[in-house]
């Protein structure tokens, strides 16, 4: 029988997750004092400000517990993290994370699931640095705190977009949504599990080094990153910055896959893409002189698509510019964890 968490106990687990951010993970100088005691400690960085986020996935909410990896769940756990931090332009540092357990979880899915963390942070020498662990009867539980670092007065707001600048988006919002309709339609397989959309719902790609490209650029005058569904991020851009958009159905970037998965549900690839969807990518407004500009930055940061899909306007309100000249009011509703059915 594989060895259990309540096989070794909270401390001796404590002991386990040292060991192997100890081996597997990095270390920072700036880090006074690590895992082991009250707090951890770090020496802020001179001139630097210091962005903090945090982020909880429950299961049975934001995962299905047998239908991911834990390594794989434990990326996706940190990446939802490190895109906030990409979506002001900063770069993360430091990771405290705290878990729900069921005691009869394996210590070695467990060890997978620092694997899954540490797969996201090592890239960056960014490092965890504390955390805490409970016991959880339910179901489990993951939340990451992540710290990060951004040169003073460079971060990218929601608030900044003006009329007259140019919307754009990385990547195919939408994808991980249809990745998630066909998990719960298709009964599990290994092929399912290689599904390109079920890879982008299960583990999710971060554009976090292109934020802090795009922030030391200094072209972009509001940023977010698409967690909550393209129209819904969209739209906290717009009420936040005081303004409305106009986006052009035909310059909506839809992938392959994509398509073909809305055919096989039955649903409309636009909607898809308008829709709830935690896919991660970046939604930029800038001047449009400079949108030639952020595209040659996405292009030199991994090659990554950037599509001009819009303009922010003066008027109250998103509007759907359709190809035969129509037009049609978008309602921006983000995800809403309390509200019991969308209206």
């Amino acid at each position: 029988m594989p060895e259990t968490v309540s096989d070794i106990g909270e401390f001796g687990l404590i002991a386990r997750i040292s060991d192997l951010i100890d081996r597997e993970g990095v270390r920072s100088d700036r880090v006074t004092l690590g895992i082991g005691d009250d707090t951890a400690s770090f020496l802020p960085r001179a001139g630097y400000e210091i962005l903090v986020t945090c982020d909880a996935l429950v299961e049975g909410r934001h995962f299905l517990l047998e239908r991911i990896s834990p390594f794989d769940l434990g990326s996706r756990a940190m990446t939802v993290n490190i895109s906030d931090i990409g979506a002001m332009g900063g770069r993360p540092v430091y990771a405290l994370v705290s878990l729900g357990l069921k005691a009869e979880m394996s210590v070695s899915d467990v060890e997978e699931l620092y694997r899954g963390f540490l797969a996201e942070l090592n890239p960056f020498n960014a490092a965890v640095i504390g955390g805490n662990l409970t016991r959880s009867g339910n179901g489990m539980f993951i939340d990451v705190t992540l710290i990060g670092e951004i040169k003073r007065g460079r971060g990218v707001r929601r608030s900044g977009a003006k009329a007259g600048n140019a919307i754009l988006v990385t990547g195919y919002p939408g994808q991980s949504a249809a990745g998630l309709q066909l998990l719960l339609k298709r009964q599990d397989s290994p092929e399912l599990r290689e599904h390109p959309l079920v890879k982008v719902y299960n583990r999710p790609s971060h554009r976090a080094q292109l934020g802090e490209a795009i922030a030391e650029s200094g072209f972009a005058t509001a940023m977010i990153d698409t967690s909550d569904g393209f129209i819904g991020d969209l739209g906290h851009i717009c009420q936040e910055s005081h303004v409305g958009a106009e986006v052009f159905s035909e310059k909506m970037p839809v992938s392959r896959s994509l398509s073909e998965a809305a055919g096989e549900l039955g649903r409309d690839k636009v909607d898809f893409f308008l829709g709830d969807s935690d896919d991660y990518e970046l939604i930029v407004t800038c001047a449009p002189e400079h949108v030639n500009d952020l595209r040659s930055i996405a292009s030199g940061c991994g090659g990554t698509p950037m599509t001009e899909v819009g303009r922010i306007t003066n008027a109250e309100g998103i509007r759907l510019l359709l190809a035969t000249g129509e037009t049609r009011s978008l309602k921006s509703s983000s995800w809403d964890h309390f509200r019991a059915k969308k209206e």
